[in-house]
């Protein structure tokens, strides 16, 4: 999955991983075989149509180059140097979303390289034809894998989109909002998968839970969703503590158990739990004492 931190690779970075940036001796040599009138040491100052002309030449030279060799390399970063005009075109198409520029030409730049070496000239046509949708379908997907809080299924994150238009379209063909049996008989879906869309839809943008709930008074408590909340109530530890506790307890003998049961439910002294067992104030404290570390080892145990 394509993700900002994974694209971080401009287009001089392009050259990495043991691949050499294009050589301006060996740029100066292929232009003057080529296109004697051209300077392919600044492939971006090359004109949109000498860059398809050279694509062309450059794309039937990487066909009968051996794929690792140093002029292999040289051809396929060429290339990419060129073409990179069309990044920076389907590019703009999304300057208005708040991801940085630099990052959807990024992975623009990703769906470039695999478009050259997917492309054969042999399919007839011309490589920017060929190119852009993939180019466009990388961003699309950048923008598909980023934009949601709330990571979903590939599936539910497309039918949102169908869903917002089937509401759009029955919204003003009924003047109200549609209903799920009437979405689900619109696009011919079961009502189950219409509503797991529609509770998908909830993870593109998710509220703050300071946000003032809908309808809401902005001075009235309760108002944000976090208002709502319910605070955690600390008896209930004191809960766990004795559903963790009651197996333990029952594993006692009878004597340590009536004595923890004389203290603790029936809050009476030590002198008092002696005297009506007929044992000393000392002897109640000890029994109570390694009691008392018996379960609290089990616990910890």
């Amino acid at each position: 999955m394509t993700t900002t931190a994974t694209v971080r690779t401009t287009t001089s970075a392009v050259h990495s991983a043991g691949v050499p940036a294009p050589a301006p001796a060996m740029a100066a040599r292929t232009a003057a075989v080529y296109f004697p009138e051209l300077d392919l040491s600044d492939p971006a100052s090359v004109s949109a149509v000498d860059a398809r002309a050279m694509s062309k030449v450059l794309f039937a030279r990487l066909g009968v180059l051996e794929e690792g060799t140093h002029e292999y390399q040289y051809v396929r970063n060429t290339l990419i140097e060129l073409n990179m005009a069309l990044v920076r075109f389907a590019a703009r198409r999304y300057e208005a979303r708040s991801e940085p520029m630099e990052d959807i030409v990024q992975v623009g730049t990703v769906g470039l390289i695999k478009a050259i070496d997917r492309f054969d000239p042999g399919y007839g046509v011309e490589f920017t034809t060929f190119a852009l949708p993939t180019i466009t379908g990388e961003i699309k997907r950048f923008f598909r894998d980023t934009s949601w809080a709330v990571h979903v299924p590939r599936r539910l994150q497309e039918l949102r989109l169908v869903l917002a238009k089937a509401t759009d379209v029955l919204a003003g063909r009924l003047g109200r909002a549609p209903t799920v049996a009437e979405l689900a008989a619109h696009l011919d879906l079961e009502e189950d998968e219409v509503r797991e869309g529609l509770v998908a839809a909830n993870g593109y943008s998710p509220s703050s839970i300071d946000a003032t709930a809908p309808g809401a008074d902005e001075d009235e408590d309760g108002a944000s969703f976090a208002g709502r909340l319910g605070e955690v109530d600390s008896r209930l530890e004191s809960v766990e503590n004795l559903t963790a506790l009651k197996p333990v307890i029952a594993a006692l003998p009878e004597r340590d158990r009536l004595i923890l049961s004389m203290r603790f439910v029936q809050d009476m002294t030590q002198s008092e739990i002696g005297a009506q067992l007929g044992l000393s104030q000392m002897h109640v404290s000890r029994l109570l004492a390694r009691t008392l570390a018996k379960l609290r080892t089990t616990l910890e145990e």
